[in-house]
């Protein structure tokens, strides 16, 4: 351990679309660095080109953790993320590199560094009976939270139906009300650098149609057929995602193309909101006012870096 007795960690968010991925791959290369992913879509394999997942051929050699560690059926709780991600954190300060966390999954990342109270275990069985509860009358779920913990409801969004879905399985397996944040063990042993990517706005939403229209046009509709024809139903978790949700109702002749495509700008837009909303509630946050690929914004983030690490 370094002698101040902490290991230097860098944080970077933003909204999608803000160029994370591009400031991380060029810092990492500066300052030696290892990259743990914290979008949680990226966890999946296969889901590659919708997620905007850096390919391999262009991660410049550069380690990266927690990407494509997930079939689509299956799931990580923001609990089990943690656990994973601080996992990998350690491993790479072990190696004495820079451990880069990036990604735009604000609840993942919370987890992560000040952690969860202690919850119960998966109750497959539970689980199953409200999935089949939700399948036969969609949002029952989450009028059922709503019932039950108008609170923890409140902070979940209605279509949500994974959190939900969790809330659920921990009130019913406690009989008592969601636990407070009090008890959670904060990640310790690291001194954190966090930046944010903050755009102009016109900006990002011209970045995030242009990016979405190459998406569609760059292979997301033969993508989501591949994973059809290998076995997924369009029930998993993965295909919830903007852009593959859209894809998957083109596919099956709800909508079309061109309003997949419109309909993925509209809401990735509207999630680039909630992101920068749910980011900018933390005043650690030093706050970048460009995309990760600016020269001036790698010039300041670099110096950021360089200032922490010694």
């Amino acid at each position: 351990m370094p002698v101040n007795e902490f290991y230097p960690l860098v944080v970077i968010v933003g909204p999608t679309g803000s160029g994370k991925s591009s400031l991380a791959l060029d810092l990492a290369g500066r300052f030696k660095g290892e990259i743990v992913n914290c979008d949680s879509l990226q966890l999946y394999r296969g889901f590659d080109v919708g997620t905007a997942k850096t390919p391999l051929i262009e991660r410049r050699h550069i380690p990266h953790h927690l990407f494509d560690v997930l079939g689509p059926q299956e799931g990580y709780s923001a609990g089990e993320y943690a656990a994973a991600a601080r996992a990998a954190i350690a491993g790479i300060a072990a190696r004495g590199t820079l451990p880069m966390v990036v990604g735009g999954t604000g609840f993942y990342l919370r987890a992560l560094l000040e952690g969860l109270p202690v919850l119960p275990e998966r109750d497959e069985a539970l689980r199953a009976r409200l999935m089949a509860r939700e399948q036969a009358r969609p949002g029952s779920l989450h009028r059922l939270l709503t019932r039950l913990e108008k609170t923890a409801a409140a902070r979940i969004h209605a279509r949500d139906v994974q959190k939900t879905l969790r809330a659920l399985e921990i009130r019913l397996l406690t009989r008592k009300s969601l636990p407070p944040p009090a008890g959670a063990r904060p990640l310790e042993g690291y001194k954190a650098l966090k930046l944010g990517l903050d755009p102009e706005r016109a900006a990002l939403h011209s970045r995030i149609e242009a990016r979405t229209r190459k998406m569609f046009d760059g292979g997301l509709i033969e993508e989501v057929q591949a994973l059809l024809a290998q076995g997924c139903t369009g029930a998993e978790k993965p295909f919830e995602s903007l852009g593959y949700k859209q894809a998957f109702e083109y596919l099956n002749g709800k909508i079309t193309r061109e309003q997949a495509v419109a309909s993925t700008i509209v809401e990735t837009r509207q999630y680039a909101k909630r992101q920068l909303t749910w980011f900018r509630r933390d005043s650690a946050i030093q706050w970048l006012r460009g995309f990760g690929d600016e020269t001036e914004i790698v010039a300041k983030a670099a110096e950021a870096v360089a200032l922490l690490r010694y």
